[in-house]
C-alpha cells in the first residue's frame, strides 16, 4: 500500500465509507491485536487465547468479525480451526500504522476528539440497557 502523495486520487463516499468500516473494524485493541498476532502466522482459537490472555468467547466473537469482513480464513485440521490473515494488504496497513504513529507520537492518544467521538451514543450500538429514565429493581427486595 505504498502511494506517493501525486498518486493519490480521492476516493468516492462509497469507498470512504468502506474505508471508514474496515478501521471501525480494527479499531478494537482485542481484535487489532489478533490481527498483528496473526500477521505472524496461522494460530488456533486455544494459541490465541493463550497468547494474549484473552476469553475463549472473546477470542472466537473477534475472529468471527474479522472473517465476516473477510480479513481471517480459516483452515479445519482435524478437530481443530487455524486462523490467519486472509489479505495481504494487512501487513502494509499495519506497517503503514506503526509509521504514522511513531511519526505522531501520543499526540493520536491523547487526541479528545478521538475519544469525545467514541463516546457518543450515535456511534455505539445499544446494549439493552435502560434509559436513564427506566425505573430501577433492587434485588431482593419486593416492591
Amino acid at each position: 500500500m505504498t502511494m506517493s502523495r501525486a498518486a493519490h486520487v480521492a476516493l468516492p463516499d462509497l469507498e470512504l465509507s468502506a474505508a471508514a468500516s474496515l478501521f471501525r473494524g480494527l479499531s478494537d485493541p482485542s481484535r487489532l491485536a489478533l490481527v498483528q498476532h496473526l500477521a505472524r502466522g496461522e494460530h488456533r482459537v486455544m494459541d490465541l487465547v493463550d497468547h494474549l490472555g484473552l476469553a475463549q468467547s472473546t477470542v472466537s466473537e473477534h475472529l468471527a468479525c474479522l472473517r465476516d469482513c473477510g480479513l481471517v480464513t480459516v483452515r479445519p485440521e482435524g478437530r481443530s480451526s487455524w486462523y490467519s490473515l486472509s489479505r495481504p494488504e494487512l501487513f502494509d496497513l499495519l506497517a503503514a500504522a506503526e509509521a504514522v504513529l511513531a511519526a505522531t507520537g501520543e499526540r493520536v492518544t491523547l487526541c479528545p476528539a478521538i475519544h469525545a467521538s467514541a463516546a457518543t451514543p450515535s456511534s455505539r450500538p445499544a446494549r439493552g440497557r435502560p434509559s436513564v429514565s427506566a425505573p430501577r429493581r433492587r434485588r431482593g427486595r419486593a416492591e
